[in-house]
């Protein structure tokens, strides 16, 4: 199972100690796991301009191919005037309209204040919908208090972070089982 941990801005740092956190999750708990963590403030990504996502060069391909390959994505994003960044949207509008058919995608939100806590709902899982994903209902939002000195401290965060992977994982796993069964029905009718 390959699993993408998008973070997906290119500034501040408490979107991606979520995301190290989750990584680290998925290393502990399932070994067998291939974890990626794409953080958007390592690469040069181009921003899209209606190419097929393989015709870009260098960061770009890379990360296009690196989430076209995932068999899941757990999304990280900040909130900025009460928005994705455009960094995160970016990326998605890089990728074929149905790209993210058979993936399973769950969300992290890392944000300033509770007022934006219905960012996930009314636009990342819109876009994941509208590509396809198998979406993770529940998703975790982080607020600025729960963290301090770039570690987050509220337990009940962490304990949701870890939760969150359990559920893409088992979600993974339970498509990729329904996705065998489908393909063995077709060649048998063959």
């Amino acid at each position: 199972m390959k699993i993408v941990a998008l973070s997906g801005s290119r500034v501040g740092s408490k979107t991606r100690t979520a995301m190290n956190y989750a990584v680290n999750v998925i290393r502990g708990k399932y070994p067998n796991a291939e974890v990626t963590l794409l953080d958007l403030a390592d690469y040069d990504v181009q921003f899209s301009d209606g190419r097929h996502y393989m015709d870009y060069e260098g960061d770009t391909q890379f990360v296009a191919q690196t989430v076209m390959d995932a068999d899941a994505l757990i999304i990280g994003t900040p909130v900025f005037q009460a928005s994705i960044p455009a960094t995160l949207k970016n990326v998605f509008d890089l990728l074929p309209e149905k790209s993210l058919r058979d993936k399973v995608a769950s969300i992290i939100v890392t944000a300033g204040s509770p007022k934006h806590y219905l960012i996930a709902e009314q636009q990342i899982k819109p876009i994941l919908s509208y590509m396809r994903a198998q979406i993770v209902q529940s998703y975790v939002f982080i607020e600025e208090k729960d963290f301090y000195r770039k570690e987050i401290v509220n337990e009940d965060v962490l304990l949701r972070i870890s939760r969150l992977v359990e559920d893409t994982v088992m979600l993974t796993e339970t498509y990729a089982k329904i996705k065998e069964a489908k393909e063995a029905a077709y060649t048998s009718r063959d």
